[in-house]
């Protein structure tokens, strides 16, 4: 179809000022032929109505039949000194004559007139607005190309000629009448809004609101590629089912933009999923390809939400569009869990007019139901399953912006942002196979999911409720799981935690059976979770279940305001929880949980605190993606380094030490001095500093472990790890002989015991933390002294 702007696939401009959507037939390019089509007819209509009143009859007379005696079966008054095809009112005299006679039939002007004698202005105004539609409709189609385009054209021009005629209302007449499909596109969207993100903070929901209208707003002047073109890109799709819904979207939705005397719809509030998923694959790639190009256009506060919040938002919709199982379609997403239908609030309501992908939004107030606190995900599985919640995989969350403070040496935000726009396509960034090295230990686990292998529920007995059959045999099979998993544990005790009602167990579902899951207890007044049994059945293990299976537990327990665990691990467990990171360093003060978890001989305590801005099901993609960026990063930077140094060989002529800025090149990679202070010049000043600085590290009450040279019979193998060992008692000796000519030298030392410690004890030891506690007060009394910058 070359001449017809109104029909070619395409997207507002994202960087212009305004836009108004392309005119059906106008031909140009979207952005030019766009705002000229609608404005003239616009024009055209104001003048004509302002017209006198037989300049007016006369424009009608040319779409009425003809009234005089004797059954004249004209259908429209022709002028004896006919005008251009079609006729233009610049080009017609300013005198009318009602008496001129009809080229065709010979009858007057009048006589195709009569019934209008009567007719008020306004409505003689409406009637010539349809006149100029259907001239309109009449170019488009002498110049569409397209067979269907045309066709449809063909009979919109005909049903306004017959309201003229008739002096009626245009109604379309088709079997079915909006909307076709429900939910509509906008509520499915609003769900998504709530099913996804309802648990946030309002700031970071009023951002994602903010991207959601932006969405509707796109589809809303979405210009749709007509069947043709379709068949063309995509030869096997099925395009017979494409177009009814091209037919419906051109006769409701984009011909009324123009010809307002049709009846005129909202994409978004007539269509459903049928319709998003036959544009959103292209629609999504149009898109973001555009944002790219003119991301120079875009202003700086709105650069971040298109960049980098637009992308994602953009693929957890594609997952929830796509996915057989979302619950966003489903007509009672907001059923609450009594089984009444709970008044559906709007969320999002797309805008009245086109506007650029980053105009501003007006904030919009979210209605809640009166169902709680329960967020409408879990509705709908609470009403059909009242002690169970399926777990649904989450997705990265926008991260507020300006939250924390600019460090010395962050890069700049509008390179981050530059970077990122290259690899937002996840087609961009390369897949690490299963079986690598590289690959993540729950990335086999986050695939079954999403292709629905695997499904996580929330589960737990209920005294007060009719006991569901599916639940009490999960609950059967999660006993059996964990009784044969762990061996030494009674199993009657077992039994007795996963069917107390005090107990709920996430449970790991794949055909239909209990393959593996993890039993908690919440204490909410306490602020932590007891995690009492965690296994997979041993057939289904090292595919990356626990680690997913503790993913999902953290954030079921971050959208319930519980971020902090503890459990019991015994000597084999403990592996597991380091990973999912539990240490022995527990966060929850003592006085919490005493009294309230059960003991157990032989177990170690560990806990874990949760960082509720992580969105742990995803983490490991997240960490891929930075990963990414930082390679970019590395690559831009050596895009940039084009000279190359020759290596150093003043250490084989015996030079033990050279200061770091004296390395060949090494301002060019982008490394800046850190640290700087002054530089004591006199001896004496800087010996006497020196001397109060050791005397206070040597006095504070963690400086015990490292008072004097290891001994070998304290910690055999010592000096096999630890190359240059160092000392505080070293230290002194070294001061006393004046061995500290600079400051640097002296902080050398005092860094080597810290950085000896930690590499030779684990974290969890008493000498790695006095290491780290020595090191802070170490760097305090350096920047006191004045010799680093504070």
């Amino acid at each position: 179809m070359a001449d017809s702007a109104g029909i070619q696939q395409g997207s507002p401009a994202i960087g212009a000022a305004g836009l108004v959507p392309a005119a059906p037939g106008a031909g140009g390019t979207e952005g030019s032929g766009a705002a000229g089509g609608s404005a003239r007819i616009a024009v055209k209509k104001a003048q004509l109505r302002s017209s006198p009143r037989p300049k007016k009859l006369e424009k009608l007379g040319v779409y009425s039949s003809c009234k005089a005696e004797g059954a004249c079966k004209c259908n429209g008054w022709k002028s004896q000194n006919p005008p251009p095809t079609p006729p233009r009112t610049d080009q017609q005299s300013n005198t009318v004559n009602l008496q001129e006679p009809c080229r065709s039939c010979s009858h007057s002007l009048g006589d195709h007139v009569t019934h209008l004698e009567n007719v008020s202005e306004d409505e003689m105004n409406r009637l010539l607005g349809i006149v100029l539609d259907v001239e309109y409709l009449y170019t488009c189609v002498h110049k569409e190309e397209d067979a269907d385009t045309k066709q449809v054209y063909f009979s919109l021009f005909k049903l306004l000629r017959k309201s003229i005629l008739q002096m009626g209302k245009p109604m379309l007449e088709a079997q079915e009448s909006p909307p076709f499909e429900k939910p509509s596109i906008e509520q499915g969207v609003n769900n998504f809004v709530q099913y996804k993100f309802s648990h946030l903070p309002s700031k970071e929901r009023q951002t994602i609101m903010e991207l959601a209208k932006m969405f509707l707003n796109q589809i809303n002047y979405w210009q749709l590629e007509t069947p043709s073109q379709r068949r063309q890109r995509v030869p096997n799709d099925d395009t017979a089912g494409y177009k009814p819904n091209y037919t419906r979207w051109l006769c409701y939705c984009n011909v009324p933009q123009f010809c307002d005397s049709l009846p005129r719809y909202e994409t978004t509030q007539i269509f459903g999923r049928t319709f998003l998923r036959s544009v959103f694959t292209v629609m999504r790639k149009q898109l973001l390809e555009q944002a790219r190009q003119e991301k120079d256009k875009l202003p700086p506060e709105k650069r971040t939400l298109i960049l980098t919040h637009f992308p994602k938002f953009l693929s957890m919709l594609e997952e929830e569009v796509y996915s057989h199982s979302s619950p966003i379609w489903s007509q009672d997403f907001l059923a609450g869990a009594s089984g009444g239908q709970i008044p559906i609030h709007t969320v999002i309501s797309a805008p009245p007019v086109a506007r650029p992908l980053y105009y501003s939004t007006s904030p919009v107030l979210v209605e809640h139901s009166s169902c709680g606190s329960v967020s409408p995900a879990r509705k709908t599985l609470l009403e059909s399953n009242p002690v169970g919640e399926k777990r649904k995989p989450s997705e990265p969350l926008p991260h507020e912006e300006n939250k924390r403070p600019r460090v010395v040496g962050d890069i700049p935000m509008d390179l981050i942002n530059e970077v990122m726009a290259t690899i937002t396509d996840p087609a961009a960034i390369p897949e690490t196979s299963l079986l690598s090295a590289h690959s993540a230990r729950d990335e086999a686990a986050r695939l079954e999911e999403r292709r629905g292998v695997i499904e996580f529920h929330v589960i737990g007995n209920s005294l007060n409720q009719k006991p569901n059959k599916r639940i009490l045999m999960w609950l059967v099979g999660l006993q059996n799981v964990f009784s044969h998993q762990l061996p030494r544990m009674p199993k009657e005790y077992i039994t007795r935690l996963v069917f107390d009602p005090k107990h709920k167990t996430l449970s790991l579902i794949k055909d239909g059976r209990v393959i593996g899951g993890i039993c908690f207890r919440m204490f909410p007044s306490q602020g932590f979770t007891e995690i009492v049994f965690c296994a997979v059945t041993s057939n289904e293990q090292v595919k990356g279940y626990g680690t997913h299976l503790m993913n999902h537990l953290k954030e079921y327990h971050i959208k319930h305001e519980i971020l902090n665990f503890l459990t019991y691990a015994d000597e084999y467990a403990i592996g597991y929880f380091k990973k999912q990171g539990f240490s022995k360093d527990i966060k929850v003060p003592k006085a919490k949980y005493v009294g309230y978890i059960k003991d157990y001989e032989g177990a170690t305590l560990m806990g874990c605190e949760l960082n509720p801005s992580i969105p742990y099901t995803e983490f490991s993609v997240i960490i891929k993606k930075q990963k990414e960026i930082i390679k970019k990063l590395i690559e831009r930077k050596q895009a940039q380094i084009r000279k190359v140094y020759p290596g150093l060989s003043c250490f084989k002529e015996g030079v033990r030490q050279i200061p770091i800025e004296s390395i060949p090149g090494i301002r060019d990679t982008g490394w800046k001095p850190v640290g700087k202070g002054k530089e004591l010049k006199d001896p004496d000043q800087l010996y006497s500093t020196l001397k109060t600085i050791l005397q206070h590290v040597k006095s504070h009450q963690n400086a015990w472990p490292f008072m004097e040279p290891v001994k070998k019979t304290e910690a055999p193998g010592y000096y096999q790890v630890i190359r240059f060992p160092m000392d505080l008692k070293t230290m002194s000796e070294r001061l006393k002989s004046r061995y500290y000519t600079t400051r640097k030298l002296f902080m050398a030392d005092m860094q080597r015991i810290f950085t000896n410690c930690r590499e030779y004890n684990p974290p969890e030891s008493e000498y790695y933390k006095c290491a780290n506690l020595l090191e802070k007060f170490f760097y305090t009394k350096i920047k006191e002294a004045g010799l680093i910058e504070k």
